[in-house]
C-alpha cells in the first residue's frame, strides 16, 4: 500500500490501522535516544525507554511512555518524581541491564546514588533531568507520562541511539 492509498472497510470507512508487521518495520527505522527512567520505591524501579521527547517549552514538559503491563508501572504510577537519564555512547550495557526483566537492575548496574526526592540517580550518563510527574495519559497498551523538569545536569559527549534493533551513535 502506498502513502495516500487508504484501505476501506466494508462500511466504506478508512481502516483503523496498518499491519502490525509494517508498523514495527517502520518504527525500527526511527532512531531514538536511549534513556533510563528511575523512580523511588521499595525497591526502586528503573527501565530503558526510547520514547522520551520534549513536549513543550512554555511550560517546560517532557514525556516518556511505559507499557501498562510493565513490572515498573505499579511503582511509577504512584511516583511524584522521576529521573530521566540520557545515556552516552558506550553505555549499551546500562541500556541492556535496565531493559532486562526479573533482575535487580540497580545491583546489576552498581553505579548509582540516592538523589533528590529519593530518586536513584545513575552515574556517568550524558544528562539527567529530575522531573515532577504532571499527568498520566492512557494510550493503547501504554501510558504516556508527562513530567515537568525541576533540575538538570548534563555533560559533553554523544548520545546512545537505538535503531534497526541495535545500539548506535551519531556519526559526525
Amino acid at each position: 500500500m502506498n502513502v495516500g492509498d487508504v484501505e476501506m472497510t466494508a462500511l466504506n470507512q478508512p481502516s483503523l490501522g496498518i499491519d502490525v508487521y509494517d508498523f514495527r518495520a517502520v518504527m525500527r527505522r526511527h532512531a531514538a535516544t536511549v534513556t533510563v527512567v528511575t523512580a523511588p520505591g521499595n525497591p526502586p524501579v528503573g527501565f530503558t525507554a526510547t520514547s522520551f521527547t520534549s513536549v513543550s517549552l512554555h511550560p517546560q514538559l517532557v514525556s516518556f511512555c511505559l507499557d501498562s503491563a510493565s513490572s515498573s508501572w505499579p511503582t511509577l504510577r504512584n511516583a511524584e518524581h522521576v529521573a530521566i537519564h540520557i545515556l552516552a555512547s558506550g553505555q549499551q550495557a546500562v541500556a541492556s541491564t535496565f531493559a532486562t526483566s526479573h533482575i535487580d537492575r540497580f545491583t546489576a548496574h552498581g553505579r548509582w546514588r540516592p538523589g533528590p526526592y529519593g530518586l536513584p540517580v545513575l552515574e556517568g550518563t550524558l544528562a539527567v533531568l529530575i522531573c515532577a510527574v504532571v499527568e498520566h495519559v492512557t494510550a493503547g497498551d501504554h501510558v504516556i507520562v508527562l513530567s515537568r523538569p525541576v533540575s538538570a545536569d548534563h555533560h559533553e559527549g554523544e548520545p546512545l541511539l537505538y535503531c534497526m534493533g541495535s545500539y548506535t551513535t551519531v556519526a559526525r
